[in-house]
């Protein structure tokens, strides 16, 4: 993972003169795929501990699973959603929702895996995060900003996998406060304009260690092949901490001195996300400010949504006002900006709640069928695709069930990828960036 802890660590201890293994940087070089940015972008809203969806996207009034909401409907004709959501409702001719999404996995770690990869937990392969595939498919080398950046801690729990630290993402830790990664730490001491000048020592220093690293890369006997595969990684290399850098120590007038401060926006902006005390909201339109400056792939975080009990006080007063603000609002935003046809944002977690309400008052976790929302880019808004019965137990039409491998084929061709790109795994082996079909209704 590329943070400011390796990246300090690697320049004051000049641990780049360590040559790396040749495994490592073949199977880096083989990661990575041809260079097609096309403006694209991706925003996850990742709800950590299972948003319910019986909540929030499929109702079932009239159900004694129903609870305590009811629906209202949304600017999609034929579509209803939770009371709870009213600004979300404003915004669905804009977004689709599926709700025949069917996983096989209930417990949050392997869920959490699961939905953010789109593959099942293996031991022996680490596979890489959404937003890391978009990002290694689309980031320009050469872009200003990191092509992966997460706010919270799931995109990095997750990371690039067998992809490389190339594509790891840009950690964030607390939504809508600037990064601690982008300034010379203080432990180097002195004022800041003294912290500067002795990382720009440093960078000038770590240029001749990286000139020399590849100029004393190749043995005796190594061909010309190997002498290109090694080449590209030493370049790949010196591209990682030469964003890092650039981050730590940003040229003035440049986007990367404001891109992360969401302090100065102006009232009507931060209101349409709720307010500077939705840090949910002020974390996704920190997002918007990002893909707005190219940035490829954002995750989000909002936790709290694993509620065995009071769930519906603890929505209503809680998670569910910040996601229809800050939900809403970046919708809306997107659409206003004229960002909406490339930017695909997409609502998950990592398995929903039961139908059945228990003792407690709450839902627990269920994975046979639930629901996701989706809009943006290429991907058709105003539909809801599939549907679970009156009681939110079953597939209404098993003929619909959307399987995690859909859902990544449909946020990948909504990006404008093809599905079937390929990327080779840490054993070699050659892998679909998505391991299903895209849903032909909500994407052509």
């Amino acid at each position: 993972m590329l943070n400011r802890r390796h990246f300090l660590q690697h320049v004051a201890g000049l641990s780049a003169l360590a040559l790396p293994g040749l495994s490592f940087w073949n199977a880096l070089r083989a990661a990575e795929p041809a260079l097609k940015k096309d403006n694209k972008s991706l925003i996850i809203m990742w709800m950590g501990g299972g948003a319910s969806h019986m909540d929030l996207w499929d109702l079932k009034p009239g159900s004694e699973n129903g609870g305590e909401f009811k629906p209202i409907k949304t600017k999609a004709d034929g579509i209803s959603i939770s009371e709870i959501l009213p600004t979300v409702a404003d915004q669905f001719k804009n977004l689709s929702v599926i709700r025949s999404l069917v996983t096989k996995e209930g417990s949050h770690e392997r869920g959490t895996t699961l939905l953010n990869t789109g593959r099942q937990p293996s031991p022996i392969v680490q596979f890489p995060a959404m937003g890391a595939v978009a990002s290694s498919q689309l980031t320009s080398k050469d872009a200003a900003l990191p092509g992966f950046i997460g706010i919270g801690g799931t995109a990095q729990r997750i990371g690039p996998g067998f992809l490389g630290s190339l594509y790891s993402p840009f950690s964030i830790q607390n939504a809508g406060q600037p990064p601690q990664n982008i300034k010379p730490p203080d432990s180097l001491g002195g004022s800041d304009d003294d912290r500067k000048a002795r990382m720009l020592r440093r960078q000038k220093l770590f240029g001749i260690v990286e000139d020399s690293f590849a100029d004393n890369l190749f043995p005796t006997g190594t061909t010309a092949a190997q002498k290109k595969d090694l080449g590209s990684a030493a370049e790949s290399h010196e591209t990682i901490y030469g964003k890092a850098f650039d981050l730590t120590i940003p040229k003035p007038g440049t986007k990367l001195e404001s891109v992360f401060d969401v302090s100065k926006e102006d009232s009507k902006t931060t209101d349409l996300y709720g307010g500077k005390q939705n840090q949910f909201g002020m974390g996704l339109l920190l997002a918007r400010k990002l893909v707005e400056a190219g940035v490829t792939a954002v995750e989000v975080d909002l936790g709290g949504w694993d509620n065995h009990g009071n769930i519906f006080n603890t929505i209503r007063n809680g998670n569910g006002p910040k996601v229809d603000k800050g939900m809403g609002g970046l919708v809306k935003d997107l659409v206003d900006r004229g960002l909406w046809k490339n930017t695909v944002v997409l609502f998950m977690s990592e398995f929903g709640r039961t139908p059945k309400i228990n003792q407690g008052g709450g839902r627990d976790h269920w994975a046979t069928c639930w629901s996701v929302v989706l809009g943006g880019g290429a991907i058709k808004g105003g539909i809801a695709y599939g549907a679970t019965d009156k009681d939110g137990m079953t597939l209404a039409d098993p003929t619909q069930a959307v399987s995690v491998g859909d859902l990544f084929a449909t946020v990948y061709k909504g990006m404008g990828l093809d599905p079937t790109n390929q990327v080779r795994d840490n054993l070699g082996r050659p892998l679909n960036i998505a391991d299903g079909k895209p849903v032909a209704a909500l994407v052509s």
